[in-house]
């Protein structure tokens, strides 16, 4: 009894170190490993930042599709705009393609009104005061029409003199002359209107040709 609380108050005389080994020894269930304390934490703190790699390369892997998306998306809004420019372009050139049409096929059939108060001007003779007043009348009628038209961009062709061109002048004869080189229109039976750019109707002229050999000249005045 005297041995066993010698031996105790020894073991609490001991220091802590050869305490614990004793213990170590006498009971072989107690296994502490103080050889390699910082072996367990680096293992741990590798796991997390294998972890942790693997969150940054599934970020940049949804970073990189979504910026495929965003670009996809990008592309198809640039062409929608592109396709819808386009088709305000065509849409609006076809308007006016088509109110140009409608008015020039509304004039042409007013073309035939104006031919005959030309007509009229140029064929009555107006002998009394009466029939000054009826000329004047109808005459003021064709001003305002012809005005009318000017304002609506209608102008009509000046042809005599000019050489003759097929896109505004239709020949519906041709005569030989000394006079006027060969080709020009010497006179002018129907009068051509243009709409802009656009004929409305050709005019009917009369077309010099090359004179024939012998023929006398047109200001000779052996042959008047």
């Amino acid at each position: 009894m005297v041995e066993q609380e010698h031996q105790t108050n020894n073991s609490e005389q001991l220091p802590e170190g050869e305490r614990i080994e004793e213990l170590h020894e006498e009971d072989g269930a107690i296994d502490i490993n103080f050889e390699q304390p910082e072996t367990l934490g680096k293992q741990e703190v590798q796991t997390d930042d294998g972890a942790l790699s693997l969150d940054l390369v599934e970020l940049e892997r949804q970073l990189t599709s979504l910026q495929a998306e965003l670009e996809d998306r990008t592309a198809q809004s640039m062409r929608i705009a592109a396709d819808f420019e386009n088709y305000r372009k065509r849409t609006s050139k076809e308007k006016e393609e088509l109110e140009s049409q409608v008015k020039g096929n509304t004039i042409t059939e007013l073309l035939p009104v104006v031919d005959n108060f030309e007509r009229a001007r140029s064929q009555i003779k107006p002998q009394t005061e009466g029939e000054m007043a009826i000329h004047k009348s109808y005459q003021g009628v064709y001003k305002q029409l012809v005005d009318a038209l000017k304002r609506l961009g209608v102008s009509a062709m000046r042809s005599e003199g000019q050489e003759f061109n097929p896109q505004f002048h239709e020949a519906v004869m041709r005569a030989p002359s000394h006079d006027h080189p060969e080709g020009t229109v010497m006179e002018e039976f129907v009068r051509g209107y243009q709409l802009g750019d656009r004929v409305l109707r050709h005019a009917m002229v009369k077309v010099a040709a090359a004179p024939e050999e012998g023929s006398p000249t047109e200001t000779d005045p052996t042959h008047s």
